[in-house]
């Protein structure tokens, strides 16, 4: 009797597990799915196979359009498809389980439909992939003919080792169109490089200054200095140490967290020098209401960027690393480019833990799904426009945001100065918003600086006014706690100002 009761008491906790875990009516919608293009060099380090364990687990929210094996400086001769195969095939092991926890029109693809993607580039290193007696490899094939689609939604590119694939298609777009028509196909792309790790990043950015590319800029190998190690690298690194909570990406708590069930032990390999260095070029373009990715110098988990050179003349864009000043776990304060992401670890690392959960089956998950912010009624992950006066005071009513398990939601408001200025160190410099929360933070009453300080001529907008940034970031108690964002763009007005 007691076995007997024992089952039925497993057999209703799954059933109830498995009835939360399907009903998908009140999960974050997905409103749009980027075209993503990878490229990287597997089995250079286990990092690479890591980002790819973790971009599956965000697949639903992308379309994805390429994912090809290339060389890179540290691989220079070889290419592993069969690397990336592998990691694919224990994902397509757990779709059902994900699936799940998406909603109806945001599934994930299946493992087959993703091997269908991957091919090999070019294995050679660099720029002798490139020219005009050279032959497209299998990845560059793929890459023109996604480029060639004329498409609404941009193609984003991201490169996770060298990127001779790219180089040679866009030369191969510069030889074979004319310069108008290979203007409008480079206008569809996006670049997204874990700093250069070959020799045609750079070719390109001289040669193609048009092309959307986003990279750190420093001296050839000097990785410690490039923001994308705000990741994981501090230690590794000697930056902003003491800054970051390290806790989230040592090995114990990828074992205990991410090296899980049938796909994290199988995919997720323990790393070898920092965790997915790779990994922030896909946190820039996840959908949870922070990054705007047509504005890198917004910020976002994968990082904040702007302009290296802003000519309007030379339409350079490039797009590098700029900083924030966060406190850290220390209580200091740092101002750091690696401080744009590692702001966002606690967040990140929750969520990719609670993804995982995701994959393991229902009656072992202890799923978690993110809240729903809704702002004066409006639920969409488009930052929500304002335009308010100088001097006055607004309000913002957030009680409509839910939660699909029901989970108790904490709220934060609070201003993103960065964003609102191309001065590296904001500290004085943007007019400072006073944020009063209400009704327990499901509320708040914002205070808009004085004309003097909202229109005092060093604002970088047309209007001379400031554009400031206000962030809801909501945060549920789940197993691991789930963060969605909502982001409040402030333009300020002076209405004592006279036409001439």
């Amino acid at each position: 009797m007691a076995t007997l009761t024992a089952l039925f008491v497993l057999l209703t906790l799954a059933v109830q597990t498995l009835a939360k875990a399907v009903n998908t009516s009140s999960f974050l919608p997905i409103p749009g799915k980027p075209r993503v293009f990878i490229v990287s060099d597997i089995s250079n380090e286990p990092d690479d196979a890591e980002s790819l364990t973790r971009y599956l687990l965000y697949s639903n929210q992308f379309q994805t359009e390429g994912i090809v094996a290339v060389t890179s400086t540290w691989l220079r001769d070889e290419v592993y498809p069969e690397d990336l195969l592998s990691v694919i095939d224990a994902y397509g092991n757990v779709t059902a389980n994900l699936n799940r926890h998406a909603p109806p029109d945001s599934q994930y693809p299946s493992g087959k439909h993703m091997r269908s993607l991957v091919r090999k580039g070019a294995a050679t290193y660099g720029m002798t992939a490139v020219g005009k007696n050279v032959t497209l490899s299998d990845g560059g094939k793929l890459l023109l003919e996604r480029l060639e689609e004329e498409s609404e939604q941009p193609l984003w590119v991201l490169a996770w080792g060298g990127t001779n694939v790219l180089a040679q298609v866009l030369y191969k777009i510069h030889d074979t169109y004319s310069a108008t028509e290979a203007a409008a196909i480079r206008s569809r792309l996006r670049v997204y490089a874990i700093s250069d790790q070959d020799d045609t990043g750079a070719w390109m950015r001289q040669q193609f200054p048009d092309v959307f590319y986003i990279s750190s800029t420093h001296g050839w190998n000097q990785y410690g200095l490039a923001a994308w190690i705000g990741i994981s690298g501090e230690d590794y690194y000697g930056r902003d140490v003491g800054g970051p909570d390290n806790t989230t990406v040592d090995h114990k708590w990828l074992r205990d967290n991410i090296q899980i069930g049938p796909y994290g032990k199988a995919a997720y390999p323990s790393f070898k020098f920092i965790m997915e260095g790779d990994t922030p070029t896909f946190l820039y373009l996840i959908q949870n209401g922070l990054g705007v990715s047509e504005q890198p110098d917004y910020g976002s988990w994968g990082g904040r960027y702007s302009k290296v050179n802003p000519s309007t003349v030379l339409n350079f864009n490039h797009y590098s690393d700029a900083a924030d000043r966060v406190v850290g776990k220390n209580n200091k304060t740092f101002v750091s480019n690696q401080a744009t992401i590692w702001r966002w670890r606690s967040a990140f690392q929750n969520d990719f833990a609670a993804r995982m959960q995701w994959s393991l089956p229902a009656n072992v998950s202890k799923a978690n799904h993110h809240p729903v912010i809704s702002v004066n009624g409006s639920a969409s992950l488009a930052p929500l426009n304002i335009t308010a006066t100088a001097g006055s005071t607004i309000t913002f009513n957030a009680g409509a945001t839910s939660d699909p398990d029901g989970d108790s939601l904490s709220f934060n408001w609070f201003q993103y100065l960065e964003p609102g200025s191309t001065d590296w160190n904001v500290s004085g410099q943007v007019p400072a918003l006073n944020v009063t929360s209400t009704n327990g933070g499901r509320g708040a009453r914002v205070q808009i600086p004085a004309a003097s300080d909202s229109c005092n001529g060093k604002a970088v907008t047309d209007s001379g006014c400031w554009l400031l940034h206000l962030i809801l970031e909501v945060t549920d108690d789940g197993h691991h706690p789930l963060t969605s964002y909502r982001r409040i763009l402030i333009q300020t007005t002076n209405t004592t100002e006279t036409s001439s």
